[in-house]
Formats: C-alpha cells, sequence, structure tokens
C-alpha cells in the first residue's frame, strides 16, 4: 500500500467529500421529494420526472468516481464491469417483465419501484459511458504499443527569459463550467429519450426494450457527446506558461499574462486525464486552461508536464503552500489567505 502524507489524506478526503458523498446526498433528496411526489397522486409531471432524472444520475456519477479512485485500478476495474452488467440486466428485466411481478404488491410499492426503475436509466447509462471510457483507454494503451508513444510536451529554455516554458493547445474552461454543462446535456438526452419511448411505444414493443434502449444510445447519447467535443474543441487556443525567477507568464493565444510569485494566489496543475489542466488566480488574472479536452499536435499527448523542482522552491520561497494529491499527478500552490475549500483537487 502506498503510503500519503498528511496534506495527500486531507485533499483525497475533500475530493470524496465533493465528488462522491455530496452526489450521494443530492440524490438521497431528489429520489426522496421524486417519491414524495409520486405517493402524494403526481402521475410523472415534469418535476418529479426530472427529480428521478437528475438523482438517479447522481447516484452513477459518485460510483464512477468511486471506481476510478481505486487502488489498485484493477479493482476499480473489475467492479466497474460487474456492477454495469448488473444493472443493465436488471434495467433490462425491470423493462420487460416489471409490471407483472409488482401486480401483486400496494400501489405505494409500484410507485417506489417506478421512481427507482426511472431514476436507474441514468445513472446505468453513465455507469456505462464511464465502461466505455475505460474500455476506449484499454484500446488505446494497446494500440500505443504498436506505434510510437505519443509525446508528451516538453519544458524549453525560453528565448530571451529567465526560465522554462512549456508549448500546448488548451481550452479556456472551467470545472464548474463543464459540470453544469454534462449535467444539463444528461438531463436532456434523458428526456428526449424518454419522450421517443413513449411516442414510439409501438416499434420499442416490436423490437424489445433492450434493443431500443441501445439504439437510443447510440441515436441520441454518442452524437450529442460528439457534437459537444467538437464545440468545446473550437475554442482551442495556443497557450505557453513559463517560471521565471519571480513571475509566472500565461500566454492564451496573443494574450499575456503575467503574475508576480508573490501575487500569486492559487496554482493547480494537473498532468494527465481528460482533466489534465492549468488554474491560475492571482494580480487580477483568473484564467483555467483544460489541456486534457484539447486535441494534441501530431505526435504529441495532451498532457501536462511535471513541473522542475526549481518552481517548486521559487513558489514555496514565495510563501506558497504545496498540495499533491492523486500520486502527484495534481499539484496545487495556494497562497496562507486562499482557504483550501475552495480548491478541490479534481
Amino acid at each position: 500500500m502506498i503510503d500519503e502524507t498528511a496534506t495527500e489524506t486531507r485533499v483525497r478526503a475533500k475530493v470524496n467529500r465533493t465528488f462522491v458523498r455530496a452526489p450521494i446526498v443530492v440524490g438521497t433528496v431528489l429520489l426522496i421529494a421524486a417519491i414524495g411526489f409520486t405517493l402524494a397522486g403526481d402521475d410523472l409531471s415534469f418535476f418529479p420526472f426530472l427529480l428521478m432524472l437528475v438523482g438517479g444520475w447522481c447516484f452513477g456519477f459518485a460510483f464512477v468516481n468511486v471506481t476510478l479512485g481505486m487502488v489498485p485500478a484493477r479493482n476499480g476495474a473489475i467492479l466497474h464491469l460487474g456492477v454495469a452488467i448488473v444493472l443493465g440486466a436488471v434495467l433490462v428485466l425491470m423493462v420487460e417483465f416489471g409490471g407483472d411481478l409488482l401486480d401483486g404488491f400496494p400501489e405505494a410499492v409500484r410507485g417506489v419501484a417506478v421512481v427507482l426503475q426511472l431514476a436507474g436509466i441514468p445513472a446505468t447509462g453513465w455507469i456505462w459511458l464511464g465502461l466505455l471510457s475505460r474500455v476506449t483507454d484499454l484500446f488505446a494503451r494497446r494500440d500505443a504499443k504498436k506505434k510510437p508513444l505519443p509525446v508528451t510536451p516538453d519544458w524549453e529554455r525560453e528565448e530571451g527569459g529567465d526560465g522554462s516554458i512549456v508549448r500546448f493547445p488548451a481550452i479556456e474552461l472551467r470545472m464548474r463550467t463543464l459540470t453544469q454543462a454534462i449535467v444539463g446535456i444528461v438531463v436532456v438526452v434523458g428526456l428526449l429519450g424518454v419522450a421517443l419511448l413513449v411516442g414510439l411505444d409501438d416499434i420499442v414493443m416490436r423490437m424489445g426494450p433492450r434493443i431500443a434502449i441501445v439504439l437510443m444510445g447510440i441515436v441520441l447519447g454518442l452524437p450529442v457527446y460528439l457534437l459537444f467535443m467538437a464545440i468545446l474543441r473550437r475554442g482551442t487556443a495556443q497557450c505557453a506558461v513559463a517560471f521565471g525567477n519571480d513571475e509566472l507568464r500565461v500566454r492564451v493565444g496573443d494574450q499575456l499574462h503575467t503574475i508576480p510569485f508573490r501575487r500569486l494566489e492559487f496554482l493547480r496543475w494537473r498532468c494527465r486525464s481528460d482533466y489534465a489542466r492549468i488554474e491560475v488566480r492571482g494580480a487580477g488574472v483568473d484564467l483555467s486552461l483544460f489541456v486534457g479536452l484539447a486535441t494534441p499536435p501530431r505526435g504529441f499527448s495532451a498532457e501536462l508536464p511535471a513541473l522542475p523542482r526549481r518552481v517548486y522552491r521559487r513558489l514555496e520561497l514565495a510563501g506558497l503552500i504545496v498540495e499533491k494529491a492523486r500520486r502527484g499527478e495534481v499539484v496545487t500552490f495556494r497562497s496562507a489567505s486562499e482557504p483550501a475549500s475552495r480548491a478541490p483537487a479534481h
């Protein structure tokens, strides 16, 4: 087992609270409210239906984050696969035979079962999307063995400067905006999917619920995902980050931002994954540049290189507190006046 420092343990606990426990609590509250509306006689109107969809998605979101954070990663993948198969089978069985199975139960029990069944659709969908991401990553690693691995952008000596520079394409995007967009897409696609299933009831019954659900994922989910990524990547800009002796220089397109280390309030540097990014605040600058979502140049990976040791020394001498998470892949520097609660390491 890998030993963690007190800071890493504290940051991991913060991540678990933000991306696991909080969604579970929110999902539970939403589903309880949806059950209350259903038992009160509300026959699946828009508001309780929305509560079911978002509440179910919260549970799927929390579960995927739990499996992604498991160590070793193999255990998380096995758990993810097992739960995805079980939930998919249960959902198909409930769609095909749920009515017959629940006929002998009281109306209140049938109402709760309907809420859980509808909430299970976005939860299972999100879990399967996460599994698809794992499979895609597995094939990417297998293909990488057959061809040269993409190279991570590296630090270069800055010409005419006093430090090192790294250049990369990135999308100016905040984590909160990305999360809100994902939630909105899940809700809209879920509503459209259910509306189509209801509107095409005769066709669905002829082809079978299982095939209908798969087709909905292909017809609605995949195009929306591709469209969403295309829209995001339209905002890609050529960026550069340079650490001098006493200042940080960030270039986004043609705009250059210079932040003295003594005025730097917050800096997050995440090297890998779709969430690879740099966040920086201070001296009137507030930037969040996503590298992991941008299309990298041919032969390069959508990643950031590790920070040089001299950067750690310079920033610590400037009075900044350093925190590391996810085995050092996420490094956060913050001033003493910057509360840690504002800096979830995700």
